[in-house]
Order: structure tokens, then C-alpha cells, then sequence
């Protein structure tokens, strides 16, 4: 949702948005997109991370027009460079209410893949 003056932070709207998150993992998915497949796909990747018992990847994740563009947080070393046309979509996972996701095509093999990342706040 814009707010009333966004034209005042159309930069940052150009420019990209950083988030700071913690990188839970990837998934396979069979489709582009829908609520129910994500949503699996997160309870897989969720289920997986807590199995490993491995402390989750910080990363920063900056969303603009052009893609989304992952980071290492402690290295800045770049993860991924995802072009917003292999991105078909997006959503905040209903049952955990700290779990953003996205599928992309993959640029190499081109399987659809769900990425999910936690976040420390749910409003985030």
C-alpha cells in the first residue's frame, strides 16, 4: 500500500527497498504460482530448517523494480540477482506470520523454485 505522499519516496521505490531477514531455504515447486502451493512449499522448507539444527543465513534482500537481489549480510557477498521477469510470485505465509516467500524461475535449469526467508517482525 503507497501512502498519501509517495511520490516523496519514489526514489526509494526506484532505487529498491533492503530488508534484513534470515534465509530459511529452497524448495521445488510444480507450479508459477498459488496460495496452497506456497504455502507447502514453506511448510517443507520450515520443516527442513528446524530438522538441520543449523543457525539460519543472515541476508539482506533489496526488492525494487528490476528484481530482487540477495546478499550475504556479514560477507556482502552476492547470493542471487533475481530479475523481477523470473519472478512470478510473492506472499506472506498465513500459518507462519514471520515467513515471506517468493518462486522464480531459475536462470540455469529453469525449475521453478519457492525461497523462504524469516523475518523479525510480522508487519515486515
Amino acid at each position: 500500500e503507497l501512502p498519501e505522499n509517495w511520490t516523496d519516496t519514489r526514489e526509494t521505490l526506484l532505487e529498491g527497498m533492503l530488508f534484513t531477514l534470515k534465509y530459511m531455504g529452497m524448495t521445488l515447486v510444480e507450479q508459477p504460482k498459488g496460495e496452497e502451493l506456497s504455502a507447502a512449499a514453506v511448510k517443507r522448507i520450515v520443516a527442513t530448517a528446524k530438522a538441520s539444527g543449523k543457525k539460519l543465513q543472515k541476508v539482506t534482500l533489496k526488492v525494487s523494480p528490476r528484481g530482487i537481489v540477495l546478499n550475504d549480510s556479514g560477507t556482502n557477498e552476492l547470493i542471487e540477482n533475481v530479475s523481477i521477469y523470473r519472478i512470478s510470485y510473492c506472499t506472506a505465509d498465513k500459518i507462519h506470520d514471520k515467513v515471506f516467500a517468493y518462486i522464480a524461475q531459475n536462470q540455469l535449469n529453469e525449475n521453478l523454485e519457492c525461497h523462504a526467508f524469516l523475518c523479525t517482525k510480522r508487519k515486515m
